[in-house]
């Protein structure tokens, strides 16, 4: 049964700490065959005036904001056409990519673009999933469309994932979509 130790400098709430054992959880399970129930975390913390790294007592580090968090805020900002509140879920410079290589920076770009696909559109999620990139968390979600195309006629189950890549402070730098809408289309 594995037992991961970790010490932190007091100051990260409950939630915080219950993501990072989650995580090391998960990252045991990565590289070791064990049951998610026989994998221990214990976490101790230590005061800030009892930490020294370098002959200098620290404080504790940032918490990261939750990368799934980030991106159902601008999923949810995007299906409710808030184009500036998703906006500033965005990096500087960050680009959309959709079937058929279509890159986009600006949001309203690709929207219209997407309405020339079809009327409506929305989102039914079957799953997170997070990881570390070589710049920060990477979130993909996974799940079905639904939605009526521009002639009016609906469609639903129409697969999807979506890959997104954050920076350290939750912003969202990259997107990378795929879907079977191109296969699912009504005839125009």
């Amino acid at each position: 049964m594995p037992v991961v130790r970790v010490l932190l400098i007091e100051g990260y709430g409950a939630q915080v700490r219950r993501r990072l054992g989650q995580a090391l959880t998960d990252a045991v399970r990565l590289v070791i065959d064990a049951p998610k129930d026989a994998v221990i975390v214990a976490t101790e913390e230590v005061a800030p005036e009892n930490y020294m790294r370098g002959g200098e007592t620290r404080q504790p580090g940032r918490a990261v904001a939750d990368p799934v968090e980030a991106v159902q805020t601008f999923l949810g900002l995007m299906s409710a056409r808030d184009l500036a509140g998703a906006q500033a879920c965005l990096a500087p410079g960050a680009e959309m990519v959709f079937p058929g290589g279509r890159r986009f920076t600006a949001l309203a770009d690709m929207v219209a673009w997407g309405a020339t696909r079809y009327a409506q559109i929305d989102k039914s999620f079957e799953g997170f999933d997070v990881s570390m990139g070589a710049a920060g968390p990477v979130v993909s979600c996974r799940g079905t469309l639904s939605g009526v195309w521009t002639d009016g006629t609906p469609f639903s189950g129409i697969r999807f994932t979506d890959r997104f890549e954050l920076t350290a402070e939750g912003l969202i730098s990259g997107q990378e979509v795929w879907n079977d809408l191109g296969e699912a289309r009504a005839p125009a």
